[in-house]
């Protein structure tokens, strides 16, 4: 074996936990993170396989939404990103990223609370790239809580605008633009099968996510669209520093997996590429690849399950 292949092989070559707390204002950057989330930045190899597609990924500044960006872009994809203004370093990262592989990046922000956004969004990506063919319906909203007793209606309204509403919104919007044979993936979460206590509105919202991909992919199966979802479990992103976790939680993020260790962003990204890869004429119903955090370890498991619902095996 080769040294470089005992360095892939290798479980203890990524950061593990304890981290030091690391307080960020919401919605947080990737940039600020100690360790630095891994995206897939200096390690992922396309081979062509969304040549000509275009796509567009809300999230997609940093975590799971940049790994899937940075990978569509080294299959040959056209993609637009949406992010909060407030991560504009971030996204202009992933731009640069996306560039360099000689595709076209479209950087799009803007708050997702606001359906007339979203469908200025789906539009102007649409318009930019040329066509839409893949949908990535991936930003989300996590603050954690105590207690329903200290849980607002200013609160709980955010993170189902964000988590809920902007998904029904964008996916409306982007029929107008999506061809037979597109794709359409939505980000769930291992909290809507294994909810936490603190986290009770975005627990819900998760399980709203999976329920709606199930109902749309009956809906939109007989048109040649496919409707699928991911359900990952705990990843190190800046959701989790910037308010999704409690600062005590985050110093022992991932601790308690298999692995000791939280997982890597840019092992969802081959998962997020299995569901987006229009390869096969069977068109499937919606499944969400649920990650329990022996699963969410589990390198080989992530990247079957993204590809295998790209090519329609899901």
């Amino acid at each position: 074996m080769t040294t470089s292949n005992k360095a892939i092989l290798d479980p203890d070559r990524f950061p593990k936990p304890p981290f030091r707390q690391q307080p960020q204002q919401a919605p947080g950057l990737a940039s600020e993170m100690d360790p630095p989330p891994d995206h897939g930045e200096t390690s992922y190899r396309g081979h062509g396989r969304l040549t000509g597609r275009k796509a567009l990924i809300t999230g997609g500044d940093s975590g799971i939404g940049r790994a899937v960006a940075i990978a569509y872009a080294r299959e040959g994809a056209d993609v637009a990103i949406n992010y909060l203004p407030e991560e504009e370093s971030d996204a202009a990262e992933v731009i640069k990223l996306i560039e360099a592989e000689g595709r076209k990046a479209v950087a799009i922000p803007g708050d997702l609370r606001s359906e007339a956004f979203c469908q200025k969004l789906v539009n102007e990506a649409a318009d930019k790239l040329g066509g839409l063919d893949i949908l990535v319906n991936n930003a989300g909203r996590q603050q954690f809580n105590e207690s329903i007793r200290t849980l607002s209606t200013e609160d709980f309204d955010a993170t189902f605008k964000t988590n809920v509403y902007a998904p029904f919104w964008l996916t409306k919007a982007a029929l107008a633009h999506l061809p037979r044979g597109a794709a359409i993936i939505n980000t769930s979460s291992v909290q809507a099968f294994k909810p936490s206590d603190i986290l009770l509105d975005y627990a819900q919202t998760k399980a709203c996510n999976v329920a709606f991909t199930k109902a749309l992919a009956k809906q939109l199966g007989p048109e040649g669209i496919r409707v699928n979802a991911v359900a990952p479990g705990p990843y190190w992103t800046p959701l989790q520093p910037s308010g999704g976790q409690p600062q005590e939680k985050v110093e022992q993020f991932g601790a308690d997996a298999p692995l000791g260790r939280p997982p890597v962003n840019r092992l969802k990204s081959h998962r997020s590429m299995s569901l987006w890869l229009p390869m096969s004429a069977v068109l499937p119903p919606a499944r969400c690849g649920v990650q329990t955090a022996v699963q969410a370890q589990c390198n080989a498991s992530i990247s079957v399950d993204m590809m295998a619902a790209l090519r329609g095996h899901f």
